[in-house]
């Protein structure tokens, strides 16, 4: 049996009827930007993660970059930043003019180590580099994951650092019985099609419990102005259309259920890959996991993934090279050997077919697949 990593066919096969008459519904109403779907959207977001305010993006990057220009980051500040994530969370830091400063991540659940946080801003790495600002943190909440926040937020607290919640893969997850995104200062998520909650193109969210930073963020991301053609300072053209608010919308109505599906998955393939001495993700006892990957570790990760490929089973590596060793950080002056965690995890994270539609049939073929590849 052919197991694809992710299928979205399958998806809107499921909910063919809604989607398409949202769709119609949208082309028959000529209002195509910042329309009642997009209000009504962010009001039913703001309701589901339990926070004060939601404002939809054009991009889960647009929704880091501009929560950075709301809470006034910008040149010769520094922002802390996983080694090991999506490089978005790093240009987005770029992106104001700041610099990224790489952290470790934790081992077990590849988020940032708040230990090696706490060096930064109070004692080896602080006195190396004496010059630093550190204005604001951005702690990825990866793979469906929760970050450990509770000693991050305390850190940030003392040393009056911003927190920036990256959430794109996590939403609905939760941390101390509360959803991820609205614990910092900003929470970012994105609704690329591959996420647990994904658009039929692109799009993002900024999320806060501060009324007053939310405003600001919906004036950044039209053109700094909370009237037509009344600017009040630099904004941007970042705005989900209505085709994606409605989709969106249908959707949301399924990511409970979803969600579920994903953790049944889950649980499946944790009983039956037990024993093969594997790594498999953490689950902490305070977080919920919403696994928007089933990543485990493999450390001769390439051999397994091709010979599971030969006997038709797909897999992903998120993510292959750390982000202080991408070419376009060079001149930050990291190399091989700075951050071990980040590097390992890049060598042996090897991430199976993940998505709600996936039949026990297909996850025990998966589980089959890896057990006759290691």
């Amino acid at each position: 049996m052919a197991v694809p990593v992710l299928n979205l066919k399958a998806q809107y096969a499921v909910i063919r009827s809604r989607i398409d008459e949202a769709v119609r519904t949208v082309l028959e109403s000529g209002h195509f930007v910042l329309g009642p779907n997009v209000a009504a959207l962010e009001e039913e977001l703001a309701a589901f993660l339990g926070v004060a305010k939601a404002v939809t993006m054009a991009s889960g990057t647009d929704a880091l970059h501009l929560s950075l220009r709301a809470l006034g980051v910008g040149a010769g500040d520094h922002v802390l930043v996983p080694a090991f994530t999506f490089v978005a969370t790093a240009t987005a830091v770029s992106y104001v003019g700041a610099r990224p400063v790489f952290v470790d991540i934790e081992p077990d659940t590849f988020n940032l180590d708040s230990k090696r946080v706490a060096e930064h801003l109070t004692g080896r790495a602080r006195a190396l580099h004496a010059k630093e600002r550190v204005k604001a943190m951005i702690p990825v909440h990866l793979y469906g994951q929760p970050a450990d926040m509770e000693p991050l937020l305390t850190l940030a607290r003392s040393h009056g650092v911003a927190v920036i919640e990256d959430a794109a893969q996590a939403i609905g997850a939760t941390y101390h019985g509360k959803r991820v995104g609205g614990l910092g200062d900003v929470g970012c998520f994105s609704f690329y099609p591959t996420k647990n909650l994904g658009a039929m193109g692109d799009g993002g969210l900024a999320v806060t419990q501060d009324q007053a930073l939310g405003d600001h963020l919906l004036r950044l991301r039209v053109y700094g102005g909370r009237q037509r053609y009344l600017h009040e300072e630099l904004g941007f053209n970042s705005r989900l259309d209505e085709i994606q608010a409605a989709v969106l919308r249908v959707k949301l109505g399924f990511l409970v259920e979803w969600t579920a599906r994903r953790q049944a998955v889950a649980a499946r393939y944790r009983a039956r890959l037990a024993g093969l001495g594997l790594t498999l993700p953490l689950e902490r006892p305070d977080s919920t996991h919403v696994y928007h990957q089933f990543a485990i570790r493999v450390s001769d990760r390439d051999a397994v993934r091709a010979r599971m490929a030969e006997r038709g089973v797909q897999t992903a590596v998120y993510y292959p090279l750390p982000l202080h060793l991408q070419p376009m950080y060079r001149e930050l002056g990291y190399g091989t050997g700075d951050f071990p965690e980040a590097e390992r995890a890049a060598r042996e994270v090897l991430c199976l077919p993940m998505y709600p539609e996936l039949s026990d049939e297909q996850v025990d073929e998966v589980a089959d697949a890896v057990k006759r590849s290691l």
